[in-house]
Parts: C-alpha cells; structure tokens; sequence
C-alpha cells in the first residue's frame, strides 16, 4: 500500500486515517506535506462540524519515516511542525483515535488534537532523544500544557513508551476504551459534540489555546448567531436545538 491519508466525512464528522501499514503508519514527507491543505479544505467545509485523526489497522502512527531525516533532518521537522500547527489551528473540534503505536510525531499529532480517546495496550511515546534531535519549541510546548513540566521531561528525557494506565493519569490522553470499544465509543461521543453549538465550541476553543485578544469577536459572533436564542427556546421547550452557525458565519 502506498502511503496515504485518506478522509470520508458522514453525519457531520470528518475521518482523517493515517494509512502506512508497513511502517506502521509512519509519516512520510509526502503525508506531512499533504495535512495542511486537507486540513484547510475540511476547515472550510461547512457539513464537517468535528475531526477525528486515526491510524489505519491496530496503530496510530510510529511517528516520521526514519528515511525522510537522512537527507535534510531540519527540513523533516519543518514539515511535521507546519503539519502540527495546522492540525492544533483547526477551528472545530479535533480527536486523536489511538490504537497500538503513537509515537514521536505521531504523538505530535496526537497532542494537537484537542481531545485524545486510546484503547487499552496503546503505547505513547516522545522519542526524539534516540535520534538526537532537538524537540521543537511549540510542541515541547502544548506537551507540557498537557501533562505537566515533569512527565514532559520524563517522556523526552528518556524516550520511554508508556501504557494507557500513565498516559490518562498524566492527562496525555481523556478516555480509554476497552479493546474492541474505541470506535463506539468514539461514534458515540462526536454524536454528542455535532448536537452541540459549534459557537460554544470554536470560541473555547481559542480561549482554551490561550487566545487572549478576541472577546470582541467572539461577543459580536454570538449576538449575529442566533444560537443562543436558539439553545434558550429548545430549553424551555423541552427539545434538542438546532444550532445554525459555523466557522464561515
């Protein structure tokens, strides 16, 4: 199989797969190049309302194609950052199926998601003192924005792999599921996030990331939404409500 992400979108949520079963999902520089534009047109696509990120087969990703650093290994990172950067700027909400493998750039990409659902025997890992590559500044970064100054430092210090049981105790990952559950599960939940206001959503979202300057914006987008009105009238009359607006609002 040639690497590959491939995507389908259905009841309003865009699956992007990782597909390199080979190499266990690696990322090659063809597939860092590929994101950002697949990212953009999805973005831009008023039926997605949520992204789910998944590796083809039982891994998520074992991180970059090992091949693509032997001839210019800045030029490598480069590309993984831009593509993690796209994937972190996504303006709707993002979620990292994890299964098996998820490590180095894979957890990267894992760790710009907004939410990350893993099933049980997932293996996580931040691997690039095993090569000597210097981690990049933004993903050193929102790493520790999610687990904390020392288990970053653990995780890069000694480019261990460590199981489910750490990475929900650290705060890597939110839920994890039974083998067999992870897909159900993850059905179930972006069911959830499609039936909410994706308003709500977009707005927590930068405040979340550390957006300090868009009060204004945010303010204004709500009083032209109608979503609120909206969320108040289903309120009161005891039915799901039907939220209208979308990043392109």
């Amino acid at each position: 199989m040639e690497p590959q992400l491939s995507y389908t979108v259905a009841d309003s949520v865009a699956t992007v797969v990782i597909e390199y079963p080979p190499k266990r999902n690696a990322m090659t520089a063809a597939m860092w190049r590929a994101l950002p534009p697949l990212l953009e047109a999805l973005a831009a696509d008023p039926g997605v309302r949520v992204l789910v990120l998944t590796g083809a087969g039982g891994t998520f990703c074992a991180g970059a194609d090992i091949s693509t650093l032997q001839g210019s290994p800045r030029q490598a990172q480069e590309l993984a950052v831009a593509a993690e950067e796209a994937l972190a700027a996504f303006p709707k909400p993002t979620l990292a199926a994890v299964r098996g493998h998820c490590v180095g750039g894979g957890a990267q990409l894992a760790a710009a998601c907004d939410l990350r659902f893993a099933e049980e025997g997932a293996l996580f890992g931040v691997t690039p003192a095993n090569l000597g590559i210097v981690y990049p500044a933004s993903a050193t970064r929102r790493l520790v924005s999610l687990v904390g100054p020392a288990t970053a430092k653990y995780l890069l210090f000694s480019g261990e792999l460590i199981d489910t049981d750490r990475a929900l105790r650290t705060g890597l990952v939110d839920e994890v599921l039974p083998e067999g559950e992870l897909g159900k599960r993850v059905a179930e939940f972006t069911r959830v996030l499609t039936a909410k206001s994706l308003l709500t959503q977009a707005a927590a979202k930068e405040f979340a990331d550390g957006r300090t300057d868009r009060d204004g914006h945010w303010a204004e987008r709500a009083r032209a939404s109608g979503d609120t009105a909206e969320g108040v009238a289903a309120f009161l009359e005891r039915r799901q409500p039907r939220f209208t607006w979308t990043t392109s609002g």
